[in-house]
């Protein structure tokens, strides 16, 4: 029987307790195990990162208390929520509070999105005269329509001057701040741009380059074409290059390892709803014993965990209303009947959450689950792009200042 949740820091001590318990008892089990050692860390400038896994930047979800409860489950780099450029320099509340990290988060990892070197040099001077910031990661892959309409995230690198300026402008602003750059395969598969971006990225002098193996056409419908991750190594060879795209588990890590050689991988989709998957994945690239995935009892103080986070961080009524798409997350695959599920949902207050909790039965993750995908399964689409935007691949003028506020929280 679960103790009873009563308040925010109640809920958070209880479940802080038993989530340290879960990562002793499942320090010996193992779902795999790999002789091979993986991990020899990455270095993102000046930054060790002693596993090379980094969580990947995702609206709404990568926080300062989610990005809290994956630093309990494992080492690693775990960046912010995107966030924009003109917004931030604009002193935009909403952008200040995304922008924000625990007091203990070291190192302090956040991503810009812009389409405007003016505003992305202002933006990053700002939070590095400030103090506010470790490392900068730029966003070049997002694929929603409110960004790329506007020529940002993943439409940008096609206009190669302008990215170049974007980069660059970044770059000088940072000084000894490491600045890397995420970004998808290209526009569509006749608009692929991965490869002259990635070098031209590299010699602007970025710490490093993230590859999400799809085209912004995708979105995220398919399957990620590891082997353009391996091209990209290929072609960047005197910074680290790290893969993203279809890492459900620990085994999913290796093989994109071996298959691209990759200096680490980025995950985003993969642990929605699943936070150990970072305990799971510092086992396999150590080779030690990968974790067993929880059982349903043992999910519960994870959710309890975070529900309570989001509500310290956002306050009683906004906390709970963000937690409500965690629970569909947190139970894909689990048997629970959709009754149950529907009320999770609607969830009103952290002792409602901890009374519906109380309800489920344990179970174990059934094997043929391990890998379900969670998250964004949309696409193909056709993209919005800015008009007459696939013309002249040099023409440098910002599309639209407004594609720096569009971008705003991803």
């Amino acid at each position: 029987m679960l103790p009873e949740v009563r308040g925010a820091a109640a809920a958070r001590e209880l479940a802080t307790t038993l989530v340290r318990w879960w990562r002793l008892r499942h320090r010996a089990g193992g779902i795999a195990e790999d002789p091979r050692q993986y991990n020899d860390g990455v270095k993102i400038g000046p930054i060790d990162v002693p596993t090379p896994v980094i969580l990947a930047p995702m609206a709404g979800v990568t926080n300062a208390p989610f990005r809290r409860l994956c630093r309990e489950f494992g080492g690693g780099l775990y960046v912010s929520e995107m966030i924009s450029a003109r917004a931030l320099c604009e002193g935009n509340d909403k952008t200040d509070k995304l922008a924000s990290f625990d007091v203990d988060e070291d190192p302090r990892s956040l991503q810009l999105a812009g389409v405007d070197p003016q505003f992305m040099g202002q933006a990053v001077r700002r939070l590095v005269d400030e103090g506010r910031v470790d490392h900068i990661d730029l966003n070049f892959g997002c694929p929603v329509r409110k960004v790329t309409r506007h020529g940002g995230g993943g439409a940008l690198p096609y206009k190669r001057r302008l990215f170049a300026s974007v980069v660059g402008a970044a770059v000088e602003a940072a000084g000894a701040v490491p600045v890397t750059v995420k970004m998808r395969v290209g526009v569509d598969d006749e608009h692929v741009t991965y490869l002259e971006a990635g070098r031209c990225a590299a010699d602007l002098g970025v710490a490093a380059v993230a590859l999400h193996g799809r085209t912004v056409a995708q979105l995220y419908s398919g399957s990620a074409d590891w082997s353009t991750i391996a091209k990209l190594k290929e072609a960047v060879t005197d910074i680290p290059v790290l893969g993203n795209g279809d890492i459900w588990d620990a085994n999913d890590a290796l093989a994109m390892i071996d298959q691209t050689g990759c200096d680490g991988v980025v995950i985003g989709r993969g642990c929605l709803g699943r936070p150990w998957l970072f305990a799971q994945l510092d086992a396999a690239l150590n080779g030690r014993p990968v974790p067993n995935h929880p059982t349903l009892h043992e999910v519960v103080p994870v959710m309890l965990q975070h529900a309570a986070g989001l509500v310290e961080w956002f306050g009683d009524k906004k906390g709970v209303r963000e937690f409500r798409k965690h629970t569909g997350w947190y139970l894909k695959g689990y048997p629970v009947g959709g009754e149950l599920r529907g009320q999770l949902g609607q969830m009103q207050s952290l002792d409602h959450l901890g009374e519906l909790l109380a309800r489920l039965p344990d179970a174990e993750l059934p094997e043929e689950n391990w890998r379900v995908a969670r998250g964004h399964t949309r696409g193909p689409q056709v993209v919005a792009l800015p008009d007459h935007w696939l013309g002249d691949p040099d023409d440098d003028l910002v599309a639209d200042q407004a594609g720096d506020t569009a971008a705003s929280g991803g």
